[in-house]
C-alpha cells in the first residue's frame, strides 16, 4: 500500500504543474441574537463571495450550501467555455 500511495503523491505533483491551484471553499454559519442565522461563501483567506441570512438553521444551511454549489458551478463552465474558445 505505500507504493500505491507513493504514485498516487507523484501523480498529484504532476498535474498540479499543468493545472491551475484552485482554493477551498467552506460555508460558515453564524448564530445572531434572537434573529437567526447568517450564512457566508467564504475562501480560505477569508474573502466572501456570498452571504445572506434566514430566520432558521436549515434554512440557512440550504442558502449557504446553494450559493457554494453555484459558485462552484459558473467557474467550472467558465473554464470549460474558455478551453473551448482557445481550440
Amino acid at each position: 500500500m505505500g507504493d500505491a500511495g507513493a504514485a498516487l503523491g507523484r501523480l498529484a505533483i504532476g498535474r498540479s504543474k499543468r493545472t491551475k491551484r484552485v482554493g477551498m471553499f467552506e460555508v460558515i454559519l453564524t448564530r445572531r441574537k434572537r434573529f437567526g442565522w447568517r450564512w457566508q461563501v467564504c475562501d480560505q483567506s477569508g474573502k466572501i463571495f456570498a452571504d445572506g441570512f434566514e430566520r432558521s438553521r436549515p434554512s440557512a444551511k440550504y442558502h449557504g450550501e446553494r450559493a457554494l454549489f453555484f459558485l462552484l458551478s459558473q467557474a467550472y463552465l467558465s473554464n470549460r467555455f474558455a478551453a473551448s474558445s482557445e481550440d
